[in-house]
């Protein structure tokens, strides 16, 4: 297979998770001894989220293009953002280099409508749900997004940053997104998007009663499939 290029470090505990994905894949498709081609550019998440917070998207955007170049100059045939929030800097990251770049929301969009789906619930950081660059994408796509009310947000956002990206895994942050997505679901939500990398360490499918969509899996099997 190519060698898949990883920006990981967006946090760690989600690039841990592509790369078991990727190595499942690889198992699956060519036999159990097999493993995944990848380089990883692994930047720092306490600079990253530091910048995220004064909303410096310029200086996040040199840092994921200037990653992007240093894996194709690796030898990577695609790259890959392992992170729902950093696709605000895509543009950025396409311009820098001359290899694909695999975008996490058209890849959710077209398992969304695989299923026949149009409504769905978006779960995901305080920029993902409440800037355009990831619902605009789905609404090209024919698909509707709803999002959680300003508290449940901020409740979302507070778990991602304070508990899923350093693998906490709490009881009660899991009971109250699962009320989070029940009240979408009553709004018209015909499935959610776990539109952050770390969600799916605190809910899966068995957890909710409507469609889940799992950007990690999603995004990293998008990948394999392009690179095998």
């Amino acid at each position: 297979m190519k060698t898949i290029g990883l920006i990981g470090g967006i946090t760690p505990q989600s690039t841990i998770m592509y790369y078991q994905v990727l190595n499942k894949l690889a198992a699956k498709n060519f036999g159990d001894k097999h493993s995944a081609k990848v380089l990883i550019h692994s930047v720092d998440f306490g600079e990253i989220s530091k910048l995220q917070s004064e909303g410096k998207w310029d200086v996040l955007g040199t840092i994921m293009a200037n990653a992007a170049k240093s894996l194709e100059a690796g030898g990577a045939s695609c790259v890959v953002i392992c992170a729902n929030t950093m696709h605000l800097t895509i543009n950025e990251v396409e311009q820098a280099v001359n290899i694909p770049v695999i975008h996490i929301a058209k890849a959710t969009g077209e398992r969304i409508l695989e299923k026949n789906l149009t409504k769905v619930a978006l779960l995901g950081t305080k920029y993902t749900m409440e800037k355009t660059f990831y619902t605009d994408v789905l609404k090209d796509m024919g698909i509707e997004t709803l999002i959680p009310e300003k508290e449940d947000r901020e409740l979302i956002h507070n778990v991602i940053y304070t508990e899923l990206a350093k693998g906490v895994l709490s009881e009660s942050s899991k009971e109250a997104y699962k009320v989070i997505i029940k009240k979408l679901e009553q709004k018209g939500a015909e499935g959610v998007i776990l539109g952050c990398t770390e969600i799916p360490l605190l809910i899966q499918q068995e957890d909710v009663s409507i469609p889940v969509f799992d950007t990690t899996t999603i995004h990293a099997t998008k990948a394999f499939n392009l690179a095998k």
